[in-house]
């Protein structure tokens, strides 16, 4: 039996003892992982995903993290200039050993899906502007979203920004005070925005 699996943009046709490098997954030496994307299961009985195959996995164990051959990148510019460059590069691999394949029941199986690794400089996602977060912070707990439109002087745009600074009702504006007014930057609250906001607030 055999099967045809997709990781990491390639398509490889295994069976059972196979090794395979692919690229870099994040897993360490003598992990088991999984390949989910089986897009054919070839045999007595061939199975075509459309375009995978539901319930099929490809189970494999992690032999080691390796480096490809070196690839040699030579550019020369003859005109003018007559400069030339040469670059280096090693692509980063996971050797890794089939163990299994499996036709159905691989999504219960409990062993963690092969997936790559984040390349250098998006392992995790950026946080927010801390000037923002501050802003946020401060402002105190919105209760029921009002219509901020109808004070005078705050239209569509500043509306949306005062409800990005966490401001979203006229008793969360009105009960607003100078310092936190000034530690909010997406939108300049003006006074009288305030005033308005503690009669609008009482009802």
């Amino acid at each position: 039996m055999f099967a045809v699996l997709k990781t990491g943009g390639k398509q490889y046709k295994v069976q059972a003892g196979d090794i395979l490098r692919v690229e870099k997954l994040a897993a360490d030496a003598g992990e088991k992982v999984q390949f989910n994307d089986v897009l054919m299961l070839g045999g007595d009985a061939p199975v075509v995903g459309a375009p995978f195959i539901e319930g099929a996995g490809v189970q494999a164990e992690v032999i080691e993290q390796i480096k490809g051959d070196k690839v040699i990148k030579f550019v020369k510019r003859r005109r003018k200039h007559s400069s030339k460059r040469t670059v280096g590069h090693r692509q980063k691999l996971t050797l890794v050993k089939i163990t299994d394949i499996l036709s159905s029941g691989a999504d219960k199986s409990g062993i963690k899906a092969a997936t790559g690794s984040a390349p250098a400089g998006e392992a995790a996602p950026a946080a927010k502007p801390a000037k923002k977060a501050e802003a946020k912070a401060v402002a105190p707990a919105a209760a029921a979203a009002d219509d901020l439109t109808k004070l005078n002087g705050v239209g569509p745009a500043a509306a949306k920004k005062l409800a990005e600074a966490g401001i979203e009702s006229f008793a969360a504006l009105a009960a607003l005070s100078d310092e936190q007014i000034a530690a909010i930057e997406t939108v300049k609250v003006k006074p009288e925005w305030v005033e308005q906001a503690k009669e609008l607030a009482k009802g």
